[in-house]
């Protein structure tokens, strides 16, 4: 018997981007595809919105980030700087996928 995706666990994407940033438009439309066939829990964060200092510090010269994280009972609600995969710039829908997959495993 194969495990189920429940059973395993689920993800989490946080996707760091700011306004009139093309790269992130196109980041964000890859993910919201990718979503159409995969369950997963997907946050956007605006690093230049007040509150966002920590994710503007590391990542304003690198957005769009996308984190991937494994989502399991106790796991924390935000998005950490250490314990995630870390996709940068650009990305496809394969490599995404993939990602997702290797979180889930966790």
């Amino acid at each position: 018997m194969l495990p189920t995706r429940t059973l395993l666990g689920s993800a989490r994407l946080t996707l760091f981007t700011r306004a009139g940033c093309g790269l992130c438009d196109t980041a964000k439309n890859t993910v919201l595809q990718f979503q159409k066939r995969r369950s997963f829990e997907y946050v956007e964060k605006d690093i230049m919105e007040p509150g966002n200092k920590t994710w503007r510090d590391a990542y304003d010269f690198d957005v769009p980030v996308l984190h991937v994280q494994s989502v399991q009972e106790g796991s924390p609600k935000e998005a950490d700087l250490s314990d995630a995969r870390k996709l940068f710039h650009r990305w496809t829908e394969q490599e995404l996928e993939r990602s997702v997959e290797e979180a889930e495993k966790e």
